[in-house]
């Protein structure tokens, strides 16, 4: 079976609604920072603001893996779906900065109810000689998004003023809620038939070694794809650059990253997960070193093409990660305290860049975020173990992921 036929059915359970949520999370990315300026916060608090939403996403893993193995992936994602809505809306009439991150501390949470119901779902519906194309292009599908999302956005932007975005944002959260609820669940084998329910806590005792070094890359990964959604807006801002030609930054970059993201599930498939992830960090980290360097328009819009291969090479690197070593028995709650290590990276990165930036200027803000995201390249090139296209045997212990049985 070749992998296109394979990832077929998935084309409308799952592609095609990515694709509509990511419109949404790429037309509103570029404009909470700069909504949060035209509320009257600074460069600092602007950058606290947009880093909410990956707080919300750190929170939102803690009752994850729960709401998912109990209610399934599709009652999690109506719900989800529910809370990003209010979140949106709360954005969008926010009267002042504190309400703004109000809603994007509601986006957050809705993320990573939606994002580990659909990681869940393709883990249980994918054979894993597939799996690494199944995650890249599921995050292609979001990029693709991410492309169309600024573009669209600016030009709602240009009718409407700068929150535009957010208009764009609740449409796409409500639309690919409603496709997703269609979508029966995948049967799976519940945790309780064979060891008992699983808590966030004994999952993080359990595999603490994993989490700790492993982890840690994939926490370096998730700060250095996240900071970029406020570093290339506050940057651009500091250069006099509009709402709108922000947009268009972010739309070329999108437009690179989705490229990037197919080829990289497939040359993850076949020469394994090393060979994408460490590449990935070290380009999006020599993008945040050139960043300051940048003075007009199409200099920066240089590097945001350079980040967007960086970061469409690491395209569905975690999540297929993820999936490689979560227990099947356990799956959805390991997934959360993985999807906690880079979640955690996502909310770090944005709020160190606005720390960074209330205490020394801009460009050496950014210039740490480019360090963190080689340090990651680092650890990720010494802890991703030897990936095997054979799943574990039968006799696996069910709270044991596949890869520390393998190094065991």
């Amino acid at each position: 079976m070749s992998g296109e036929t394979g990832l077929k059915p998935l084309v409308t359970t799952v592609f095609v609604p990515a694709a509509i949520f990511g419109i949404g999370q790429g037309a509103a990315a570029p404009v909470m920072a700069l909504t949060a300026r035209e509320l009257g916060a600074s460069v600092a608090v602007s950058g606290l603001i947009v880093a909410v939403v990956g707080l919300g996403a750190v929170l939102g893993d803690l009752p994850a893996g729960r709401i998912v193995a109990r209610f399934g992936e599709r009652r999690s994602i109506i719900g989800g779906s529910a809370v990003g809505a209010t979140g949106v809306l709360v954005c969008l009439l926010a009267p002042s900065p504190w309400m703004l991150g109000v809603g994007a501390l509601l986006t957050g949470l809705a993320n990573a109810v939606w994002g580990l119901a659909r990681q869940s779902y393709l883990a249980d519906a994918v054979p894993i000689g597939l799996r690494a194309r199944a995650m890249s292009s599921f995050a292609a599908m979001w990029r693709l998004g991410f492309f169309v999302g600024p573009l669209l956005g600016a030009a709602v932007i240009l009718v409407v003023g700068a929150r535009g975005g957010f208009v764009v944002q609740f449409v796409g959260v409500v639309l690919s809620g409603w496709l997703m609820s269609r979508v029966p669940d995948p049967p799976r084998r519940s945790a309780a038939a064979v060891g008992g329910h699983a808590t966030l806590p004994s999952i993080l005792r359990r595999h603490r070694k994993l989490l700790a070094t492993l982890g840690a890359g994939s926490l370096m990964m998730g700060a250095a794809r996240a900071s970029r959604e406020a570093v290339l807006p506050l940057w651009a801002a500091h250069l006099g650059l509009d709402a709108a030609q922000v947009s268009l930054v972010f739309g070329v970059g999108a437009a690179v990253d989705l490229l990037c993201s197919y080829p990289a599930g497939h040359f993850m498939d076949r020469y394994g997960r090393r060979f994408i992830a460490v590449p990935s960090l070290l380009v999006i980290g020599a993008s945040y070193l050139a960043l300051p360097f940048s003075h007009d328009l199409w200099s920066i819009g240089t590097v945001a093409v350079v980040m967007g291969i960086g970061n469409g090479l690491g395209n569905g690197v975690i999540m297929t990660l993820g999936a490689d070593i979560a227990p099947p028995a356990t799956r959805a709650e390991f997934l959360a305290a993985w999807r906690l290590t880079h979640d955690t990276g996502m909310f770090a990165g944005p709020f160190g860049v606005g720390a960074l930036a209330a205490v020394v200027p801009l460009g050496a803000a950014v210039a740490a975020i480019g360090g963190a995201a080689l340090v990651g390249a680092g650890l990720l090139f010494r802890f991703i173990p030897i990936y095997s296209p054979w799943p574990p045997p039968p006799a696996a212990e069910p709270d044991s992921s596949p890869l520390e049985k393998q190094e065991a």
